[in-house]
């Protein structure tokens, strides 16, 4: 198998660490709303960005690389920009879970890749070592409710509508797909679909858990958030809202691992 660097690495149970369960934490958000690039910036913030990826206490995972495989008849429709992307059966959500309940119970798991220019999933696995802090982020990781409950916090990255589309663009445009089709795409499936399965899950509630914290030298067990006054507004399941996500993140929010 390989790991995040690309070389051989050991066999899953050599690096296990029974007993030791992470804080796993839900990022989630509509189509190119920013949320990898928020993972990258609290994995920046942690100090964890470069050190080797055996030694990190914080890990990365994205909901992408749980995409069913597709028949022929559905990669052919997939090709033609004809297939749904964004609906929750898209996802392999019993492999979801139960790589992160293998998480939780500090295992080494083997986490399936996918290749958005064919569609596939490929044969090659991504090894990630038990951490601290997981982040887990995609458009539906709130939906299914076994995974959601299995979240100690849950983030979403709320970004304006015309900005997604605009990096949705850009994005698939260097995918080698054509922007009729992916405008077309995007109107028949994925802005339908986020109305349906992504915001429904992410109104106004008053379930928010953030600890207030001023200080970086002395932050509160575990793992703390300082949230600026101007994030009032609260959505349901997500216990930190991220407005505008990673161009706001300095000014609104700091991450502090204990």
């Amino acid at each position: 198998s390989a790991d995040f660097t690309g070389q051989h690495c050991e066999s899953p149970g050599d690096a296990e660490r029974p007993g030791h369960s992470p804080f796993l934490i839900g990022v989630s958000g509509g189509t190119a709303s920013g949320k990898s690039t928020v993972c990258a910036k609290i994995m920046e913030l942690l100090g964890q960005n470069k050190v080797d990826h055996r030694q990190r206490k914080v890990a990365i995972i994205s909901q992408d690389c749980f995409y069913r495989v597709l028949t022929p008849e559905q990669k052919a429709k997939a090709l033609k920009g004809q297939y749904n992307f964004d609906h929750p059966e898209a996802f392999d959500n019993d492999l979801m879970y139960k790589t992160l309940k293998d998480i939780v119970e500090g295992k080494v798991v083997e986490v399936p890749t996918y290749d958005f220019v064919t569609h596939s999933r490929l044969e090659d696995r991504i090894t990630v070592y038990p951490a601290d802090v997981v982040l887990f982020e995609g458009i539906l990781v709130f939906y299914p409710q076994k995974v959601r409950d299995m979240f100690h916090m849950k983030l979403f990255v709320d970004t304006d509508s015309d900005v997604r589309l605009s990096r949705r663009v850009l994005r698939d445009m260097n995918r080698g797909r054509d922007l009729e089709q992916i405008l077309t795409q995007y109107t028949t499936f994925v802005k339908p679909a986020f109305e349906e399965f992504c915001l429904p899950v992410s109104m106004t509630t008053d379930r928010v858990q953030i600890f207030q914290n001023n200080s970086v030298n002395k932050p509160p067990p575990s793992f703390s958030v300082t949230l600026c006054p101007v994030l009032s507004q609260t959505k349901k399941y997500a216990d930190v809202i991220i407005p505008r996500g990673v161009d706001n993140m300095g000014k609104c929010c700091h991450f502090f691992l204990a």
